[in-house]
């Protein structure tokens, strides 16, 4: 690579940086152009220089264009939406039966997140895509979920529950398996509904099952400030929970009849599910694993190790052999997704939400 450092006039010498020559503590790059009135080897080093910039830009635009290139390539290849493919990666276990270990990490909420260099996948889209892909591979007789969520977006949370459910019964034995390990309330605990068999660590929280909606009113803000909100609106209760107006009880009420009857879907899965007789317990409080036990919210406590175990159990056999998903990346898709600064704070609080979560 060249490099110009200087240039310097020393009578027929003009200095420009070709190669390297120490004098004193200053390094100049020298080449011999002739005598000074001469300026032709100034200008040859100017084209020299931009020639090589010119050419570093088109390659590196060449291999950008590569490797988006490839990644459109692959999407060709492989129709995620049909035809969901994911590398396996072997995590335990050398045993007759497969077993897909799957993460339920976070907020349930759908969409992508950005982040400082390119941007996160959609969670709920890439479980569900997870899911249809150890649905459609005969080979797999269960799936271990392993959650760590306080929930989060009503359908989202459906969503992956339809998706477990439907994975059960695609075959017949096949299982699936919760582990909870810090937290599984709400929408995660509404998606746990789908298995044959809860397990909780000793100090998780599930529970949490309830629906919750919650905006803010600035009216009060509004007036103080002069500020006035224009609206129209083809009915008036297009306008629902304006925060510039003044709440009106009977929007309210309106709300709390779609949020009631949600929390009687939610609740009906769950006596259905864990066979309960009332609905007491299932106004929204929270459990710790012991707890949760005892009422009858989770079928048993114990570690990853007890809840591979009680996989084996279920079907019937001594050893699993476990793998996991990853997706096929590209360079540029890898680069795109490493990990990085978000720069999204909160996607739930967007705007007004019907949600299965726990916000402490």
């Amino acid at each position: 690579m060249v490099v110009l450092l200087a240039v310097k006039d020393e009578g027929k010498i003009w200095d420009f940086g070709f190669y390297f020559k120490r004098e004193g503590r200053r390094v100049w790059g020298r080449c011999y152009m002739g005598k000074r009135r001469s300026r032709r080897g100034y200008w040859i080093a100017i084209w020299v220089l931009a020639f090589l910039l010119v050419g570093s830009w088109l390659t590196n635009m060449g291999l950008m264009a590569v490797l988006m290139g490839g990644g459109s390539q692959v999407a060709e290849e492989y129709p995620v939406d049909e035809e969901p493919y994911f590398d396996e990666v072997w995590s335990s276990g050398y045993g007759d039966a497969k077993v897909v270990r799957l993460a339920l990490n976070g907020v349930i909420m759908r969409g992508e997140q950005e982040r400082l260099f390119g941007v996160s996948p959609d969670p709920v889209a890439l479980l569900l895509r997870q899911i249809r892909c150890a649905t459609e591979d005969d080979e797999v007789a269960a799936i271990l979920l392993e959650v760590d969520s306080p929930g989060g977006g009503v359908t989202a949370s459906d969503e992956i529950y339809e998706a477990l459910r439907r994975f059960r019964a695609s075959e017949v034995g096949r299982r699936v398996v919760v582990h909870v390990r810090d937290v599984g309330a709400s929408g995660a605990y509404y998606v746990a509904m789908a298995a044959d068999y809860v397990m909780a660590e000793p100090t998780s929280i599930v529970g949490s099952v309830g629906v919750i909606m919650q905006t803010l009113n600035m009216k009060g803000l509004g007036d103080k400030l002069g500020l006035e909100a224009v609206t129209i609106a083809s009915g008036e209760n297009k306008d629902l929970l304006n925060p510039f107006e003044e709440v009106d009880t009977n929007q309210v009420a309106l709300l709390q009849g779609v949020v009631d009857a949600m929390q009687d879907r939610f609740a009906g899965l769950v006596m259905e599910a864990r066979d309960l007789e009332s609905r007491a317990l299932l106004d929204g409080r929270i459990f710790v694993a012991g707890d949760a036990l005892e009422a009858g919210l989770i079928d048993g406590i114990g570690y990853e190790d007890a809840a591979l175990d009680e996989l084996a159990r279920q079907l019937d056999v001594e050893a699993l052999y476990v793998v996991r998903y990853e997706e096929q990346l590209d360079v540029w898709e890898s680069l795109l997704r490493a990990r990085g600064p978000s720069v999204s704070v909160a996607p739930w609080r967007a705007g007004p939400r019907f949600l299965y979560i726990w916000r402490p």
